[in-house]
Parts: structure tokens; C-alpha cells; sequence
């Protein structure tokens, strides 16, 4: 985490004036000074991996994202990659070995069959390839919306908004939309975020939803977008 340099003229603005400006601005405002706050490239395993993006690799971390930390995804990719990085490799282990392997990702035993699953239909039906078109992933069991965005994002750099927890929960607290599920929130987001930023979104708001603008009690006295945001739904704060 980094401090914005310099200081931005609408830090000061009230309630009142905030809610009059145009929905894009306070987008725009946002985004940059999020982007100012954060180093948000070196931050998450998955985003690490854009670097020298491997499409299969990226779908199993994020299978392996699922319901935990990103230092136990991580250490369950790096286990898991230094015996089976590929899809016939996965299905050669045996289920105790695999569960062994990402046994620090949580959830091992599903996590377990849905890698399997997940491996067998690949070499089944596309050769061994992840396929780089959404209907195609979504149709393999144990791949939602997601994960589908993230691989087209992260592994073939394709224009699409992964919506996770945080990147549901966030916009809805700033005011952007208002939506109940994450699938809602994708396809309002589409209509009103502007696209130079779309590659940038999950990374950024994972890290910001992580560490200061967290379900319960957000740290709002440490917020860089304090100034922007009408703090809907928010009870109880930092």
C-alpha cells in the first residue's frame, strides 16, 4: 500500500456537493486515485501470473481461490505446479495426493474433484487447450462466471469484468448501481465503467475490498476515496 501523491481538489468536497456530481466523474476520480494508492500488480498470485499468463495455470489458481486466502492459493498453485501443471498430469495423481498438494487452499476434498472434472473435460473436449470463449467455459462444471472471466482476462487478455465478492460489494457502497447479484452487477458495470480501466478492475478492488473497504466495519479513516463515496449500507466503520 502507497500514499497518492498530491492531493486531490475534491477531497474536500461535502455530502451534498458528492452526490450532485455525474455518476462518471466519480468513477473517473476513483479509479485514479486507487490506482495512485495501490501497487495492486504485485499483489495477488493471479495477478502475478498475467506476466507470463498460462491459460491452464490461471484456471486452476483461481479454482483454487475459491473461499480462501490468496497466500494459501498460493501456496497451494506452487505445490500443485512443481508435480502436475497440466491436465493429463492432474488426472495421473492420485485423489490422496492431489487433496495432499492444495491441501492448503481449504476445501481440498471438493477442490480435488472439480480439478479432475475440470481436467478430464479439457482433454476431452479441447485437447488438452483451455478454450478462450465464456459459453465454452461455463459449460464445464465447477467453472462459474468468474473464474471464466478471470482466465479470459488474465490468459487472453480478452475485455471482460471478473466480478467476485469485492467487486460486487464495492461499486454497490460507492453508489455506481444497484444490484443484488454479482452477475447483476457485471452487466450494469459493462454499461458505465469505462473500458481503459476493465483490465485493471478485479485487480485493483480485490486488494482495495481485502485490506480497507472490508464487508464488516470498513476502515473508512483510511480510505483514499473516502471524499467520493456516500458509504450506502455502511453501519459501522473504522
Amino acid at each position: 500500500m502507497r500514499p497518492s501523491h498530491g492531493r486531490d481538489p475534491s477531497s474536500n468536497l461535502g455530502r451534498g456537493v458528492l452526490l450532485k456530481m455525474k455518476k462518471s466523474e466519480r468513477i473517473e476520480k476513483t479509479m485514479q486515485n486507487l490506482e495512485k494508492y495501490f501497487d495492486y500488480r504485485e499483489r495477488t498470485t493471479l495477478n502475478r501470473m498475467r506476466k507470463k499468463p498460462n491459460a491452464f495455470k490461471i484456471l486452476i489458481s483461481c479454482l483454487l481461490s475459491l473461499r480462501t486466502q490468496d497466500k494459501n492459493t498460493e501456496k497451494a498453485s506452487k505445490s500443485l505446479f512443481a508435480v502436475a501443471d497440466t491436465p493429463k498430469k492432474i488426472l495421473q495423481l492420485s485423489d490422496k495426493k492431489l487433496e495432499k498438494l492444495i491441501y492448503s487452499s481449504g476445501h481440498y476434498k471438493k477442490k480435488a474433484k472439480t480439478l479432475k472434472h475440470v481436467s478430464k473435460i479439457l482433454i476431452k473436449k479441447y485437447k488438452g487447450k483451455v478454450p478462450d470463449k465464456k459459453e465454452e467455459l461455463l459449460s464445464i462444471k465447477g467453472i462459474g462466471p468468474k473464474t471464466a472471466n478471470i482466465v479470459l482476462a488474465f490468459a487472453f487478455g480478452q475485455s471482460v469484468l471478473p466480478i467476485d465478492t469485492h467487486c460486487h460489494r464495492i461499486p454497490n457502497r460507492l453508489g455506481w448501481l444497484k444490484t443484488k447479484k454479482p452477475e447483476q452487477t457485471e452487466k450494469e458495470l459493462e454499461k458505465i465503467f469505462p473500458k481503459k480501466y476493465w483490465s485493471e478492475f478485479n485487480a485493483l478492488f480485490v486488494l482495495f475490498g481485502q485490506t480497507i473497504c472490508q464487508p464488516i466495519s470498513p476502515k473508512c479513516s483510511q480510505c483514499p476515496v473516502k471524499h467520493l463515496c456516500p458509504r450506502i449500507g455502511i453501519k459501522r466503520s473504522r
